[in-house]
């Protein structure tokens, strides 16, 4: 019979190591996606610190993604870690990213990022706006 130990944590630390727990990010990236942030990155004066993934509001269906390349994260900011990329992604848009997954998708009919979100209730007809139920 197979027994699992579970350790012992104190609130706020790993398993016995003194060291903060780490949450899991509400978002993950796609190779192809960490791939090609940073080569965008690395075209730009000064190169930026991390890329911005939010939720703002707007758009046919009531809230759009944003990306934007930042400097520094501010002071609401959570920041994660994408195989050496930094991003950062505020509390509110978190609650409407869990879960979500970014990627970099090339195609005959164009390239763009392309975000994949569980929360998603429906979409506009051009697929750049959604809405989500509460």
């Amino acid at each position: 019979m197979a027994t699992t130990t579970t350790p012992t944590t104190t609130p706020g630390t790993g398993p016995s190591t003194g060291a903060p727990v780490r949450k899991a990010p509400p978002i993950t990236l796609t190779a192809n996606a960490i791939a090609k942030v940073k080569e965008i990155m690395a075209q730009q004066t000064p190169v930026p610190a991390g890329l911005r993934l939010g939720v703002v509001g707007g758009g046919c269906s009531g809230f759009s993604y944003s990306m934007s390349f930042e400097n520094q994260a501010g002071m609401m900011d959570k920041q994660y870690e994408f195989d050496g990329l930094k991003v950062f992604v505020d509390a509110t848009s978190a609650s409407y990213l869990q879960g979500a997954q970014v990627d970099y998708i090339e195609t005959l009919e164009g390239a763009g990022f392309k975000f994949e979100n569980p929360n998603v209730k429906s979409t506009c007809g051009c697929g750049s706006s959604f809405n989500v139920s509460v």
